[in-house]
């Protein structure tokens, strides 16, 4: 039975992309680490041997860290191994129970994003102009 139903959850995940004369079959299993660009993936799993380090520096056991976060174990293993399938909230939760949440807040602070702070620049104007005294702008 357990075949069977095995082998009917995966003909339900497959799929098929269909590209002009192409036929790409593909699993609907989303998020793994091929569907990511390489620098994400590694980003992930640094992200996950570090909350993994940190649950172990504080001598907290898998069990408790997810009763904690109110997530499963099985959830817990997948963020410690850094899988991008796992939500945001789940990464933030697990945070805040180790009591490293403040981190998260700065990862997109705009003082620290160089490439936006010279494009804002580039665009700045020249010169600022007054406005002319005389008539007001909603009168026509």
């Amino acid at each position: 039975m357990t075949l069977l139903r095995n082998l009917y959850l995966t003909s339900i995940n497959m799929y098929l992309i269909k590209d002009n004369d192409y036929n790409y079959g593909r699993y609907m299993k989303t998020n793994s680490f091929s569907d990511v660009p390489i620098p994400v993936s590694r980003a992930l799993r640094k992200l996950g041997h570090d909350i993994r380090d940190a649950r172990r520096r504080r001598r907290i056991p898998v069990a408790i860290l997810a009763e904690r976060a109110s997530v499963s174990r099985t959830t817990l293993n997948k963020v410690e191994k850094g899988e991008p399938g796992v939500s945001l909230g789940i990464y933030a939760t697990v945070l805040f129970v180790l009591g490293m949440i403040d981190r998260l807040a700065d990862i997109a602070d705009p003082r620290h994003d160089s490439v936006g702070l010279e494009l804002e620049e580039e665009n700045l104007p020249e010169r600022i102009r007054l406005p002319r005294p005389g008539k007001p702008k909603g009168d026509a």
